[in-house]
């Protein structure tokens, strides 16, 4: 592994900016209760809601690890605004329909690589089960 040197010829040190040594770091499915991932969190309907990392969990020898947020200080996951919705609603929908045939697929097109969907690429007919049908003329939001 190549090491770089800093001009006056000293080592070169990645430096955690949350890590002041105090920080506890718990092996993998060592972490005492009330410690949560983010993902973990996301889960459970919350977020770390602008609280520090408390502590860190690593796993692979050090080699994956996650910050640890308190449960107890979490907040609630926000719910976005309708106008928020329809604006995601807009940009899923220009991923999801082909700007050949006009379909709208439920999932996200190749359109960076191929420029249409697979059935307009290849020449033949979509599956049903894979087009949205009829194709929404509106949002269909739950907000």
């Amino acid at each position: 592994m190549d090491q770089q040197l800093a001009d006056d010829g000293r080592d070169l040190v990645d430096v955690d900016i949350y890590d002041d040594g105090s920080f506890p770091v718990f092996r993998w499915k060592q972490a005492p209760a009330g410690l949560a991932t983010r993902r973990q969190l996301r889960e459970m309907g919350l977020r770390p809601g602008g609280q520090e990392p408390a502590a860190r969990i690593e796993c692979r020898r050090g080699l994956r690890w996650a910050w640890l947020y308190r449960i107890d200080l979490a907040k609630p996951k926000r719910t976005p605004s309708l106008a928020q919705e329809i604006a995601l609603d807009r940009a899923m929908a220009a991923r999801q329909t082909c700007p050949r045939c006009r379909r709208r697929y439920y999932a996200c097109l190749p359109l960076r690589t191929q420029g249409v969907c697979d059935p307009c690429h290849g020449g033949y007919e979509p599956s049903p089960d894979t087009v949205m049908s009829p194709a929404p003329t509106g949002h269909e939001l739950a907000a």
